[in-house]
């Protein structure tokens, strides 16, 4: 935000340098608001409520064009949203400034305060378009008085994943418009792409989510090409299906087109090319041999859609213009439909507040979470959903794994497959995988912490250190599944590298000799058990005493083994520190 600060009292002047310094806003004098209203996105005043309301009365008009005005005390004791609340984002903004100088925020928009949603930002915050014909105004006094409201949503995105979580008592989820009767609701939100008739006599706010591929196909320099635009919305339109494009995507061969200058410098628009090639091999519906014959692929509206949209859904086939063909499709990961999906999500080396934020989002959603139950806690799927399925998968045969997960995927049920760590680093993920490419099943990967990351953070070790260790070697000892020739242990031991070993605990002693063919006998090691468990153990040495370390302590596979001088060293980093970045530190000075 381009912000300016206002101050009214030079008893406030320690406040307004801290705030110009952390927001990169600018000083202004009261006398300038007036000339400077439309140029800054925020003003925060610094003194007195009363001159704050006064200088920007004459400038107020409306609040979808108005600044965000926040005032702060000159003692610094509360930030007060003042206009502009939501679609300006004041009241964001008095949170950031009160977090900033240690304030109380004080928000009085009702919504706010209620605990309710903010409709008016929804299409700021999610990036969906409006398509009402009924006043917001309207629909949020409805909503913020509680009256009974239908819920439509048609997609999934981070917004209608956020409305679910966050439901109001007063809303109730609907599947179709067929539930939604005029004596039962007063309001009705809409999440969804398609043009569809609400009944009469209920207030109407329709969100379209910004979410779908335009493939296109033009014409050899059409000279209609500034309205094509406005007629593939109308023709979709007319086939139930409202503007919702996250990106336009055709042939490269048209990337000198003027549409596509268009599209990009004066609409800002996201343009994707694809040449021929990529686009000769995605199967469609509707190919063509005189497309083929004149740019090389037998389709382009319709391919591009689809590789656009991630080879998702082709919810609208080739459509033709005047000089234009387009085609629309979704990701298959924003459509609440029969189909299942599977994420492969890292649990994290244990501790269930170390799983990602997303990674919780994908838990709590889950029809199925089938879990790693030898190496993952339970406890980490205590936030499943009412009804989900909670299976361990320590005692099943991966046939019986997947056919699980195929059984839920079948019924369009969402899937979690939960693996410990990060499911890439060591995982058993690859032959899941190559049963789901099989059998056409839609899935994704979650990344997760790693245990190499909790033995960084566990030892209070840099795992690099400049000049001494700068690579991290992840890696097993040759064990029943033998490792390539070049990645011998006692080869990869050659640069003495910071050296994480999985899964080797029980063949130590084969580990320690390889290791002390090119480490010295005294560098420092650590044998680190059930990282971030309840029951984490710990026990640091030297590399001629590891197999030691491990029997005495009869260390099993959930053992991580770290070598390497970086553990628990501190040695002569501030010499080297202030030797390779005393600029950076006299810039700090500077600033």
């Amino acid at each position: 935000m381009k912000t300016a600060i206002i101050l009214i009292s030079e008893a406030g002047q320690d406040i307004a340098d801290l705030l110009k310094r952390e927001l990169g806003a600018q000083l202004m004098k009261r006398t300038d608001v007036g000339k400077q209203w439309k140029k800054f996105d925020a003003f925060i005043f610094i003194g007195a409520m009363g001159i704050c309301v006064r200088t920007i009365a004459p400038y107020v008009k409306d609040k979808h064009e108005d600044p965000a005005v926040v005032c702060v005390d000159s003692l610094g004791l509360n930030a007060v949203s003042v206009l502009s609340g939501h679609i300006g984002g004041a009241n964001d903004l008095a949170h950031d400034v009160a977090a900033i100088i240690g304030a109380r925020e004080v928000i009085t928009t009702q919504s706010d305060n209620a605990g309710l949603w903010a409709l008016d930002t929804f299409a700021e915050r999610f990036n969906w378009a409006i398509a009402s014909d009924d006043d917001m105004n309207e629909c949020i006094s409805a909503f913020v008085n509680r009256q009974p409201t239908a819920l439509l949503m048609e997609i999934r995105d981070e917004g209608t994943d956020y409305l679910e979580k966050t439901l109001p008592p007063h809303v109730t989820v609907v599947k179709s418009l067929e539930e939604v009767d005029p004596k039962k609701y007063s309001l009705v939100i809409l999440v969804t792409p398609y043009n569809l008739c609400v009944p009469y006599g209920i207030l109407e706010l329709h969100f379209v989510p910004m979410i779908a591929a335009l493939g296109f196909g033009l014409a050899n320099h059409p000279d209609d090409y500034e309205y094509i635009y406005d007629e593939i919305d109308e023709a979709m339109s007319q086939i139930g299906v409202l503007p919702c494009y996250k990106r336009y995507c055709t042939i490269d061969v048209k990337e000198d087109e003027e549409f596509c200058a268009m599209l990009v410098d004066d609409l800002n628009e996201e343009l994707v090319f694809y040449s021929a090639e990529e686009l000769a091999k995605v199967e469609v519906p509707n190919p063509s041999k005189t497309v083929e014959k004149h740019v090389g692929t037998p389709s382009v509206c319709e391919a591009a859609a689809i590789l656009g949209s991630n080879h998702g859904k082709l919810i609208v086939p080739k459509v033709k213009g005047r000089n234009w063909t387009a085609a629309l499709a979704i990701d298959y990961k924003y459509l609440r439909e029969d189909k299942g999906h599977i994420e492969i999500v890292g649990a994290g080396p244990g501790d269930p507040d170390l799983v990602s934020v997303r990674g919780r989002k994908m838990l709590e959603r889950a029809d199925l979470i089938l879990y790693a139950g030898s190496l993952v806690p339970k406890a980490l799927t205590a936030c499943h959903k009412p009804g989900a399925v909670v299976r361990s998968s320590a005692d099943m045969a991966l046939e019986e794994q997947c056919m699980l997960m195929k059984e839920h995927y079948d019924k369009g049920h969402y899937i979690v497959r939960l693996h410990t760590g990060d499911p890439c680093i060591f995982g058993a993920i690859q032959e899941q995988m190559a049963f789901f490419d099989a059998n056409g099943m839609d899935y994704h990967i979650t990344p997760g912490i790693s245990s190499f990351l909790a033995a960084a953070a566990e030892l209070r070790s840099q795992f690099t250190i400049p000049e001494r260790c700068q690579t991290i070697i992840l890696t097993r000892g040759e064990g029943r599944t033998p490792m390539p020739v070049k990645e011998q242990l006692h080869l990869l031991a050659r640069s003495q590298s910071t050296m994480c070993i999985f899964l080797s605990a029980a063949i130590v002693d084969d580990v320690q000799r390889e290791l002390l063919q090119e480490y010295p006998e005294d560098t420092p090691v650590a044998a680190c058990y059930h990282l971030t468990w309840p029951d984490q153990r710990i026990y640091r040495g030297v590399l001629k005493d590891l197999a030691k370390i491990v029997h005495d302590n009869h260390l099993t596979l959930t053992t991580m083994l770290v070598v390497g001088e970086a553990i628990d060293n501190r040695t002569g980093l501030s010499e080297l520190y202030n030797k390779h970045f005393t600029h950076l530190f006299r810039q700090g000075e500077a600033s």
